[in-house]
């Protein structure tokens, strides 16, 4: 299993934060591994929403079924599956009227032969999550 969290610092109120990073079909403008994002269903965002996620790790494009698992005024996680890899992405805030401290922590778990593969590919993911460390808080500046 692969973990990695990144806290920002973002000029933004926790709960239109939260709001922007509930829809995971934005994650096209705050991802750097992601290409494209559609949403499965249809309605307001809530706990059971879904996405199709397509993004591309080290050259190969890969696709994975999101679902949107828990959705609280503090709190996102989104669960994302396919028969390689199941990722967790977990988001908090916390914060004041117009500062918020975002929390974001990704787990990677690969099934079958990809579980090998695991312990080398730690530091891509370092780098991607170091990316949208870097990326996420400036998206959200402009919103």
């Amino acid at each position: 299993m692969i973990d990695v969290e990144r806290r920002m610092a973002v000029q933004r109120p926790a709960d239109e934060v939260l709001r922007y990073l509930a829809d995971f079909g934005n994650t096209v403008e705050w991802d750097p591994g992601t290409e494209d994002c559609v949403r499965l269903d249809s309605g307001p965002v809530v706990a059971g929403a879904r996405w199709r996620n397509y993004s591309r790790f080290r050259g190969r494009r890969t696709e994975l079924d999101y679902r949107l698992e828990e959705q609280r005024p503090d709190r996102l996680v989104f669960v994302g599956r396919n028969r390689t890899v199941t990722a967790t992405d977990d988001i908090t805030v916390s914060g004041r009227a117009d500062h918020t401290l975002l929390v974001y922590r990704a787990s990677l778990r690969f099934h079958g032969p990809a579980r090998l593969a695991a312990p080398f590919l730690r530091s891509e993911f370092e780098r991607l999550a170091d990316a949208v460390a870097d990326r996420l808080p400036r998206v959200l500046a402009r919103r």
